[in-house]
């Protein structure tokens, strides 16, 4: 059976996360979404 492992990777790395712009950009969208449903339709408007 074969061995399963990783090994030791000597160069770093770094941490991917999103910038601020785009947590920003979400977070605003978000805000502006508004989703009514009315009897088996759904409508999605962005109120800006």
């Amino acid at each position: 059976m074969a061995k399963l492992y990783n090994e030791s990777i000597p160069e770093r790395v770094t941490p991917l996360g999103p910038k601020d712009d785009t947590v920003k950009f979400l977070l605003n969208f978000s805000k502006a979404l508004s989703v009514m449903k009315i009897k088996n339709m759904t409508f999605e408007t962005l109120n800006n």
